[in-house]
Order: structure tokens, then sequence, then C-alpha cells
């Protein structure tokens, strides 16, 4: 959880600092998977019952359902405009 969830915001940062659109679609693919993978621990946590504030927990899952939502839509943004 905790590389996925790191990874996203160090590839966010280097998207940004692309030189050119190939570049930051490259890394805004590996931000959309990298959020996608810290969403799906989220699940397991909620899943299994590991997490006892389970208000904050979906406070998370609405968090990372909404960043999907925006790196997913960037992404095909620079995809189409290529």
């Amino acid at each position: 959880m905790i590389k996925s969830a790191t990874s996203t915001g160090a590839n966010y940062r280097v998207a940004c600092r692309a030189r050119s659109k190939k570049e930051f679609f490259s890394k805004i693919c590996i931000v959309v998977e990298e959020i996608d993978e810290s969403e799906y621990w989220l699940e397991v946590i909620k899943e299994v019952d590991l997490h006892k504030e389970n208000k904050v927990l979906e406070e998370l899952l609405i968090e990372s359902n909404e960043l999907t939502k925006i790196m997913s839509k960037a992404k095909n943004s620079t995809y189409n405009s290529k």
C-alpha cells in the first residue's frame, strides 16, 4: 500500500516535469496504474476488516476513486491529442 501510494505521487511529479507529450503520457499511465493498485489494497483492507476506522477508510476509497477519474481523464485527453 505504501509503495503504490507513494509511487503515485512521485510519478505524478515526474509527469508534471515531462519534456514531451509522449513522456507525459508514459508517466501518467503509471500514475493511473499505481492509483488503481492503491485502491485495490484499500478494498482488500475493507473486505478483510483490517481497519477499525471505517469512516476514514471510506473517505480514502472515495478520494482514490476521484483521483483515478482525474488521472484517467488526463491520460485519455493526452492520448486523444496525439
